[in-house]
């Protein structure tokens, strides 16, 4: 084993396999670069190269491929463990839940958990709406949520106890300015007050067991039922950030209203046009990028990442500056992001592609610009009867989202215009 790779693995808690794929990355894109320079220069004189052209798609894919599997084992390396040490610090309280609602995923006895409600006097979950699970596999899936779903893992999140957050918002201070010790204090503006409302809509997923599954007493219950919900409950969510219509689901910020940034005011999300019709301008394609950076106010810049899908990345992935550098650079690390022009580049795959009036690219700090509320609680409803022989669980958990700051995020439409 290298050392230097066994010390990375040692002191920051990567995989080793991690850091091997990042290796690989490194390697592919440098063969990427040296592969698509000969291309180049090979247009510069003359025709395209198939044989070029065909070898830089495969690199291409190749780099999109391992940037995937780094993805999976560094999250894979992430996931906290269920159980073990954590289970004896558990309080009595806790062991006491976690022990009934393992008895009702298994055998279907709620008897425990009925009991432990009535000692507690709640009544938002009862036999026709499922049971709560138990804190630390709320926390597990929340923790894999954070990890896996793109907006979720950039955009600011509240955890509320009601149906609706509201957030009220200052759209336009009060009037401020300076005076003499002794000149007169005029009268100020009133500041503009905007509320913000994000209802909590219900998420669902619904994994099935077979009976050997669940009397099977190796099978640690808590982690499989985690896992096997939280990559629905990712994909759902992650959808819904970017284009949901706020129909029973959170509002997509590729939804709301959206005007050139020169014409732009609150309520409406800014746009920079790349300059031509469904594609990037010719000449000189990366300045779009540029004018897309700077069209965020510059204290929203420090925190700002670009948000696109896998295709329109592996476009950008061809540009360079003026001194011949390219513009997009693999993580620097395992376990890192891919940069463009020294901001973050999170993948989304519910992103359009490249296309005529497509916005597909996002620019911003989405931690101020987007929000996403969860109600605490996850609950299961054990449904032994639906697809026999097979057990469903039916495990919901309610999430809402929106824009709370129509100025942190901006957009590039492919249009001419």
């Amino acid at each position: 084993m290298d050392t230097d790779t066994h010390a990375l693995e040692t002191k920051a808690g990567i995989p080793l396999d991690a850091a091997v794929t990042h290796a690989e990355m490194m390697r592919a894109f440098e063969a990427f670069k040296e592969t698509n320079d000969a291309r180049l220069a090979l247009d510069a004189k003359r025709a395209g190269d198939v044989v070029l052209d065909e070898k830089i798609a495969r690199i291409d894919s190749a780099l999109d491929a391992q940037a995937r599997r780094l993805d999976d084992l560094v999250l894979k390396g992430a996931r906290p463990a269920l159980g073990g040490d954590r289970a004896q610090a558990r309080s009595a309280a806790a062991t006491e839940h976690k022990a009934a609602f393992d008895a009702y995923v298994r055998a279907g006895e709620a008897a425990g958990l009925r009991a432990l409600e009535a000692k507690a006097m709640t009544v938002g979950s009862n036999p026709d709406g499922g049971y709560l699970v138990p804190p630390e596999v709320e926390t597990q899936i929340g923790k894999r949520l954070a990890a896996i779903s793109p907006i979720r893992a950039i955009a600011g999140q509240r955890t509320i106890s009601g149906n609706v957050y509201k957030k009220p918002f200052m759209t336009s201070g009060p009037a401020t300015g300076w005076v003499g010790e002794s000149d007169a204090r005029p009268q100020t503006a009133s500041p503009t007050l905007d509320e913000l409302s994000f209802p909590a809509m219900e998420l669902y997923a619904m994994p099935a067991a077979t009976a050997t599954l669940l009397e099977d007493a190796a099978v640690n219950i808590d982690e499989w039922l985690a896992q096997e919900v939280d990559a629905v409950f990712a994909a759902q969510e992650g959808a819904a950030f970017v284009n949901g219509d706020g129909v029973n689901k959170p509002k997509g910020f590729l939804t709301y209203t959206t005007v050139a940034n020169a014409s732009w005011s609150w309520g409406n999300i800014g746009f920079i046009a790349s300059g031509a019709a469904g594609a990037f301008p010719a000449s000189h394609p990366s300045d779009t990028l540029v004018d897309l950076i700077y069209a965020l106010k510059a204290g929203y810049r420090q925190n700002a990442s670009f948000v696109m899908n896998r295709k329109t990345q592996s476009v950008i992935r061809k540009f360079k500056d003026s001194q011949g550098g390219y513009l997009w650079q693999p993580p620097a690390v395992a376990g890192g992001k891919a940069s463009l022009m020294t901001f973050p580049v999170v993948e989304a795959e519910d992103m359009p592609d490249i296309g005529a009036n497509a916005l597909s690219i996002a620019f911003g700090d989405f931690g101020r610009g987007y929000l996403v509320v969860d109600r605490a609680g996850v609950s299961v409803l054990r449904d032994p009867y639906t697809a026999k022989p097979y057990v469903l669980f039916y495990t919901t958990k309610r999430v809402g989202g929106g824009v709370q700051d129509y100025d942190a995020i901006k957009l590039m439409k492919f249009a001419a215009s």
